[in-house]
């Protein structure tokens, strides 16, 4: 009899211990953030200026749904103060941070990357700028947004290598290279394309060349999260690899470049007050 009893227990023990049980005992909703100015990656909802979207908040949410948690992906002010939410715990996760050494002892980065942010090499249409790769760059004068984010190992190269005058944002860079100041840009594939059309210099700047660097935007659990255990991350690490294998992260990241780009060549309207 005894020991019926105690295997009765053991077994409730066990189905209570289950993953799946853990699951939808430790944590049910979760609460996630981003920059608010990455597109396509994510940005603020023009429409509800709450929340995010793009990219990274489609991918998410699609991962999510298969978990069986929900999701809401919040505007917590800029990229530094969205930073600080996830650290404290307030909220859950960080949907677009590179990978940060100093990040360590506060956040759980997930792997793979959600995407990879192509760095590429901006010029003038009529440079004489002969690039083949990083090296070449040697020679010549550029410019960086000091809201860059690179790989350590290119921005140790950078420093070592390069001649980059610091841009207090993508448009001085991009400014200085319109009027000859420098003779080129390093800037992200999809914003520089934003820049590019935003300042209606298409006929004016070429991105040259492959990618020179491809920081990853990883999806970064905090320690202080009441949802940070096991399962979450290996299950988040499990849908990330799924994604681009099954083509779904390409899909999603250019349904947002043409989201992107629509909001732009026709902004809309205010909300009503």
């Amino acid at each position: 009899m005894e020991f019926r009893k105690a295997g009765r227990a053991l077994a409730c023990m066990a189905a209570l211990l289950s993953p799946m049980a853990m699951a939808a005992g430790k944590c049910e909703r979760l609460v996630a953030t981003g920059s608010p100015d990455a597109p396509p990656y994510s940005w603020q909802d023009p429409k509800d200026p709450k929340h995010l979207i793009g990219a990274n908040v489609d991918l998410l949410r699609q991962v999510a749904a298969e978990l069986g948690v929900s999701v809401e992906v919040l505007h917590a002010g800029k990229r530094d103060q969205a930073l600080e939410e996830v650290r404290s715990g307030r909220m859950d996760l960080l949907i677009d941070t590179p990978m940060q050494i100093d990040q360590l002892s506060t956040l759980d980065y997930i792997h793979p990357p959600m995407q990879l942010n192509e760095y590429l090499v901006w010029t003038r249409h009529d440079a004489n700028v002969v690039f083949d790769g990083p090296a070449d760059l040697a020679q010549y004068r550029g410019s960086l947004s000091e809201r860059a984010r690179l790989t350590p190992a290119f921005e140790a190269f950078a420093k070592a290598q390069l001649k980059l005058t610091p841009a207090q944002n993508l448009t001085q860079a991009f400014q200085q290279l319109v009027l000859g100041q420098v003779d080129y840009v390093l800037a992200g594939r999809y914003a520089g394309m934003g820049m590019v059309q935003g300042l209606g210099l298409g006929n004016e700047l070429i991105a040259r060349g492959l990618p020179v660097d491809r920081p990853g935007l990883y999806l970064a659990v905090s320690h202080n999260s009441a949802c940070n255990d096991a399962w979450l991350r290996g299950q988040l690490a499990k849908k990330l690899t799924e994604l681009p294998i099954s083509g779904a992260s390409q899909a999603v990241l250019q349904r947002n470049v043409e989201r992107w780009k629509a909001q732009m060549q026709a902004p809309l309207d205010a909300p009503k007050q």
